[in-house]
């Protein structure tokens, strides 16, 4: 059995029936057979000025990285035409959450070190002053290429930036990059005192981990696989930016399918996404927890829409609120919800299904998913009632980019296999499913995007009158989880609230400050000084801003 790379699915892909929708975004369509031309192209421009890799895979830890990497601050529109041709290049793709400040964002190029940074116009404008004023004087990160992808605004360009058109012109149509399945993508996830961290995925392992791939014997294999896979397009309404979509991308397109893109250009809209599912005929959808369910909840409660085609909303990132999951199933009756399990690190690896009449709080695991003891020196068996840690054994990431210590603490060894640690706790149930009892680390997922606490912790300590402060999530009917500041004045002192809000949005992104600030007199500590979050969990619910 052989291993694959994604661009080389792709065209082979092309290959078949490249006259074939592959994706949808706003007015634009794009097929198999001008992806594969258009990716080709953009990868030999990048190869033709040095980009690609230096170092072989073979002589490197597994943190360590001998490819160059290619930021990607994009909206959805031309998001996969950017990571194909990074990869067909053998670059590495880099997502950058454009939600970030441009703080946040000089702080993420600064630990990636990115050659080339592809970026939509506006966004180029969003952050142009952590940008390189000028890409060839090798200035900032030291990235010495800049594309800029035309977005239809009238923002500025920036001072020698390349045009994505002018960049696609200028590669060569016909040679073919002979990539390895060892080359590696990287999907940058927060850590848990606020630095980012980039987890180091080899192609071949995320394809068959986390995009429904497979070793397969054959490039006919893959011929007769998508000549007879003609189902229903997909609909990746979440963010391309984050693993999650992408892997819901990548799972439909690499199975032949269309795949609808969320045109998040503009802010989400609830009729637009029905809308879209009316007219494409969508089969799949899939979305980030109750920040997309409760609005698209509403929206049918006081508008029709033809929507017989829709079989399944995958549903993942972030908690669903059972309502919400019953208020879908009682208006699309023939829907099955999917609720996803996993993360950057693990890949995709659990489902549970929910239909009209019957509840799953369990997951279904995918192969190598797994619980091990909680001191980590054993497997747990079906049954046992311990609750332990959720793990994945074979198909794993090679580590954390430039980073030894973390690789060598999420990815043990346990029983003489090497796994990652995920993070959550939870049990096997007597049939081999798994419970989740919850996050373990210090995060609060909310409406999709993960804030490690200690970072907001870190902004509110800083400003005037303040003496301590803990960070925690509360339950949100709109957010799934909202962030909630306890913060305690030094004496004689008052603080606003609206002002330590405004610090934390000036200096961190919109969806990590506070939605609630509560003045308490003293934040309680443990006796080793370590932070009470049960307490401050319980002054949460109970307090207001």
């Amino acid at each position: 059995m052989g291993e694959w790379t994604l661009g080389d699915v792709v065209d082979a892909i092309a290959d078949a029936v490249g006259d074939r929708t592959m994706t949808v975004c706003g007015e634009r369509r794009t097929t198999y057979g001008e992806m594969a031309a258009r990716t080709r192209r953009l990868a030999n421009f990048l190869a033709d000025r040095g980009f690609g890799v230096h170092d072989d895979r073979a002589g490197l830890q597994n943190w360590e990285c001998g490819q160059d990497r290619v930021a990607l601050v994009m909206y959805n529109d031309r998001y996969p035409e950017m990571v194909l041709g990074a990869l067909k290049a053998r670059t590495i793709p880099v997502n950058v959450n454009h939600h970030y400040t441009p703080r946040e964002v000089a702080d993420l190029l600064d630990y990636v070190k990115p050659r080339a940074v592809i970026y939509h116009r506006a966004l180029g404008a969003k952050f142009a002053d952590v940008l390189p004023a000028d890409a060839r004087s090798n200035a900032g990160f030291g990235a010495d290429l800049l594309i800029e992808v035309d977005d239809g605004s009238d923002a500025p360009r920036l001072a020698g930036a390349v045009e994505l058109e002018d960049a696609i012109a200028q590669g060569d149509p016909d040679r073919r990059i002979a990539g390895s399945p060892d080359d590696l993508i990287m999907y940058c996830t927060g850590g848990t005192t606020g630095r980012p961290k980039g987890v180091l995925w080899r192609q071949s392992d995320t394809y068959v981990s986390s995009m429904v791939g497979a070793d397969h014997a054959s490039v006919e294999e893959i011929h007769d696989r998508v000549r007879a896979n003609e189902g229903s397009p997909w609909f990746a309404v979440s963010p391309l930016m984050h693993a999650a979509g992408l892997w819901t991308f990548f799972s439909g397109t690499l199975a032949g399918l269309p795949v609808v893109l969320y045109d998040d250009r503009s802010r989400f809209n609830p009729p637009t996404v029905w809308q879209t599912v009316e007219r494409e005929r969508v089969g799949l959808m899939t979305m980030v927890g109750d920040a997309y369910a409760a609005p698209l909840v509403e929206e049918l409660a006081h508008s029709a829409y033809e929507l017989s085609s829709l079989y399944a909303i995958g549903t993942g990132g972030a908690a669903t609120n059972p309502k919400h999951v019953s208020a879908l199933l009682e208006r699309l009756p023939q829907l099955t919800i999917i609720n996803g399990y996993g993360s950057s690190e693990t890949g995709n690896m659990g489902f549970g299904h929910n239909q009209r009449g019957s509840h799953r709080e369990t997951f279904d695991l995918r192969e190598g998913g797994t619980v091990v003891s909680e001191d980590l020196t054993r497997f747990l068996a079906p049954g046992e009632e311990e609750v332990g840690w959720v793990v994945r054994t074979g198909r794993i990431p090679l580590g954390y980019f430039d980073d030894s210590e973390a690789t060598r603490k999420t990815f043990p060894v346990v029983q003489g296999q090497r796994v990652v640690v995920s993070g959550d706790r939870a049990s096997l149930e007597p049939d081999g499913t798994l419970r989740l009892f919850g996050r373990d680390s210090l995060v609060v997922n909310t409406g999709g995007e993960k804030v490690f606490v200690e970072e907001v912790e870190a902004v509110i300590r800083a400003q005037g009158g303040v003496a301590d402060a803990l960070v925690v999530g509360r339950d949100s009917e709109r957010w799934g989880q909202e962030v909630v500041a306890l913060v305690q004045p030094h004496t004689g002192a008052s603080v606003d609230p609206d002002a330590l809000h405004a610090a934390c949005v000036e200096q961190l992104a919109r969806f990590k400050a506070p939605k609630a600030f509560v003045i308490v007199d003293r934040v309680r500590r443990l006796g080793n000084g370590k932070a009470d979050y049960r307490w401050a969990k319980s002054q949460a619910e109970q307090g207001n801003q």
